[in-house]
């Protein structure tokens, strides 16, 4: 008689639901502005309401003099505190550097206002009521100076310097060069020149920025709650800062309601109340509304670029040529100088093109710094190529889809070095663009346009846009596992989500190594003093290299529980297998221990010395390279003929991030970016007039996409997996923002039979076009 097993657990690639969502969508879950602790003191900030401008006095005794106000603080009252400036990363992994003396920020602006909502003072009291009245007591006397709004005006000769620093408002020049780019377009059939303005985008996410510090009574530690994506390194930061050990400020990210890079920076408000708690002894919350968000949180895109392509008689690629000019805002933000560089890094997309030359200029004006917004760089990259390409198709009278074709990088060159010299590490492009063709039913999509062009009427356009990018960030990452007596296992991770479903995904490597089920394994992250080391999440670096962290350590959990094993069996490790939580004797299935048998005499006192400790363990990963996930996006749209509006019928993509974890998670990822894509391509910007007034600074005046104003997303995928990981995974998170908004804009340029046309395309300027 024999016994039917039970399917052996399958956890990597399942379709497994996010174990988040129902504490989030019942409310149950903690954002830091849930967290209540007693005797607190609400934080105001005033923020200047000029872009430039002398601070001449401020004077303060009014806003004292109110009833439950604890203080009003200057920089002048503070100065003493800052030992070093809020930090700054530079670096790109090719071309090279050319530096000004970049300016220093401290939290509080002192002598000099740079932008709209740069904060000059601030206020502690009582509640947030009393704190709000006392900041419009607050007097400021500001002389205005000229403001710079573009970087046309701060590159301009004779401009005003914003900063005395930063000679030409040039915070930064970069430069990637393989040579022969002048030659190939002297001898090139076609050539087309852009000029393209990519504009300032809000990130926006659900939940304006938030912290929370409170005193530790009998040390001078401080903990602070705050929404971030990188925990450990505002640890480490602030205590440079403030000149502390780092072991005196425990940073804890909460549920943290999105980032999209914008939280990945370290902000004054987080220095603020780190310092205050410990100055007066007592918690200090500042909560952001969204119109300060909008201002105080840093922003994203901004930039004038222009984009060469050369090529043959045949549509060869020869060389590509590009221009940035990146507009940074009024300060150099943590990774400002390193995200500008990806624009000329990933500027030749997924084609073969032998000679390409980057320049990239980091500007200084007076508007809100920016930082990474989700992709960083590559957006813009992506957006460039893929709008020149279109360009080049309607020059040679191509077909865009057949231009593509024939300057694919091909599977067997890969690993690919690109002329800009950053190396490509697996990849399939044509086969994503041909299946994204085969279900978009491309060759009937271009009957139906010539149909309409004949006949008139609403106008049909169709967009296609290929995309690489650049995932999977060292330096390193951080991932432990451990098991406790009862087999349960706990999943450490230095990554911090705000959204992208860590506590499911790391859960389902956990089961999957170690063969049990998901509800016994607990996911731990964002709290440094839970998880000493880490470096974040961004740049869809989690899965490659936190998940890869994960991944080893439940390796070398169940190698030792193996050897456990192999001990109360007094069998061979080598002989033994783990299926369904059983380790048992290959061939001998009723020779078998259970996980609870094992995890039992892991923590018993008659286990040999060799053994114990082997349930748990700690990798710091080091990712061997960068991976580089692509894909292709179909947009179709009309055209009302009478109003300009834009209608999209269908959207699809075919996205290869290499293995997929859980494809559900995936879907997610690939349909949030879209919709920010799309939000880009169509409606979004965030304008400032002559004088560096925001015009947007709430959801009013700032369009964001909405449910109804998307179409049903089809997502498709292809799978090639990277050789520099053990998870075979690329990454996720960026990848539909960066197909997205090329793939609107040719679809709109071919309805308007037009070379380009900048984004936001709102109804109003198509109207005008037409």
């Amino acid at each position: 008689m024999t016994t039917e097993r039970a399917p052996i657990p399958k956890f990597i690639g399942a379709r497994v639901r996010r174990r988040e969502d129902p504490e989030l969508i019942t409310g149950r879950a903690r954002f830091v502005a849930d967290i209540q602790l007693d005797n607190v003191l609400h934080l105001t900030v005033w923020r200047s309401p000029v872009a430039h401008g002398r601070v001449l006095a401020v004077r303060t005794e009014e806003a004292e003099a109110l009833p439950g106000v604890a203080a009003v603080l200057t920089a002048e009252d503070l100065q003493d505190a800052w030992v070093k400036p809020l930090p700054l990363l530079s670096g790109a992994m090719a071309g090279s550097y050319e530096f000004t003396r970049l300016p220093k920020r401290y939290p509080l602006a002192s002598g000099l206002v740079r932008f709209a909502g740069e904060g000059v003072a601030v206020v502690l009291a009582e509640d947030a009521a009393v704190a709000a009245d006392a900041l419009e007591r607050i007097e400021v006397e500001l002389e205005p100076l000229p403001a710079l709004t573009s970087t046309g005006q701060a590159l301009e000769e004779g401009a005003p310097s914003i900063h005395d620093r930063a000679e030409g408002n040039r915070a930064f020049v970069w430069t990637a060069d393989s040579g022969g780019v002048d030659e190939a377009f002297q001898r090139a059939a076609a050539t087309v020149d852009l000029d393209v303005r990519i504009q300032r985008l809000v990130p926006t996410a659900m939940e304006p920025r938030a912290v929370l510090a409170a005193p530790d009574s009998g040390s001078d530690g401080v903990t602070l709650w705050t929404t971030t994506q990188i925990p450990h390194q505002v640890q480490g930061d602030l205590a440079k800062l403030l000149d502390w050990p780092a072991e005196q400020i425990r940073v804890i990210a909460p549920e943290v309601g999105g980032g999209f890079g914008a939280k990945a920076a370290v902000y004054p408000e987080e220095a603020l109340a780190v310092l205050l708690a410990r100055r007066f002894g007592r918690p200090v919350r500042w909560v952001a509304t969204r119109s300060e968000d909008s201002q105080a949180t840093t922003q994203g895109r901004d930039q004038h670029d222009r984009i060469r392509l050369a090529a043959d008689r045949e549509g060869r690629l020869l060389a590509a040529d590009l221009e940035v000019h990146a507009d940074l805002g009024a300060w150099v933000s943590r990774v400002g100088a390193a995200v500008t560089p990806f624009t000329g890094l990933m500027m030749t997309g997924v084609y073969d093109i032998p000679a390409a030359r980057a320049r990239a200029v980091g500007v200084l004006t007076n508007k809100p710094p920016v930082e990474p917004y989700r992709g960083a760089g590559r957006p813009e990259a992506a957006y460039l190529i893929e709008r020149a390409m279109d360009a080049l198709a309607r020059k040679l009278g191509m077909d865009p889809a057949e231009l593509r074709r024939r300057n694919f990088v091909p599977p067997e060159r890969f690993p690919y070095r690109t002329a800009i010299g950053i190396e490509y590490d697996s990849g399939n492009y044509a086969a994503a663009l041909e299946r994204a063709l085969e279900l978009a039913g491309y060759p009937e999509l271009r009957r139906l346009q010539g149909e309409r062009r004949r006949e008139g009427g609403d106008l049909l356009g169709i967009g296609v846009a290929c995309y690489v990018e650049i995932c999977g960030f060292g330096p390193w990452e951080t991932g432990g596992v451990s098991v406790d007596a009862e087999a349960n296992v706990v999943v450490l991770s230095g990554t911090s989500p705000h959204g992208q479903g860590h506590q499911t995904t790391w859960a389902q490597l956990a089961a999957e190594v170690l063969q049990v089920p998901m509800e016994t394994i607990e996911v731990k992250h964002g709290d440094t003093a839970v998880v000493p080391q880490g470096v974040g999440t961004f740049g869809s670096r989690s899965a490659p290299v936190g998940g890869s962290a994960v991944f080893q350590s439940a390796e070398t959990v169940r190698d030792g529980a193996r050897a456990i094993a192999a001990h109360l069996l007094e069998a061979s490790e080598e002989d033994l297998r783990l299926e369904d939580g059983k380790f048992f004797v290959v061939g001998a299935p009723q020779l078998g221990v259970s996980w609870k048998e094992v995890a039992a005499a892991a923590h018993s006192e008659g286990l040999p010395e060799a053994l114990r400790g082997r349930l748990r363990a700690d990798t710091r990963y080091e990712p061997k390279g960068e991976t580089y996930p692509f894909g292709t996006h179909v947009c179709v749209i009309e055209i009302d003929r009478e109003t300009g509006q834009i209608r999209i019928l269908r959207y699809l993509s075919v996205d290869d991030c290499g293995r997929v974890i859980n494809p559900l998670i995936v879907e997610g990822q690939v349909h949030g970016g879209a919709a920010q894509g799309i939000g880009q391509a169509l409606w979004e910007q965030a304008p400032y007039d002559e004088a560096g007034n925001p015009l947007a600074v709430n959801l009013l005046e700032y369009a964001l996409p909405r449910a109804d104003s998307l179409p049903a997303f089809e997502s498709h995928r292809t799978e090639t997996p990277t050789p520099l990981n053990p998870l075979g995974v690329k990454g996720i998170g960026e990848a539909a923002t960066i197909g997205s908004t090329p793939a609107v804009v040719n679809a709109v340029a071919d309805a308007l039979e037009v070379e380009h046309v900048d984004t936001p395309l709102t109804a109003e300027k198509i109207w005008r076009l037409l």
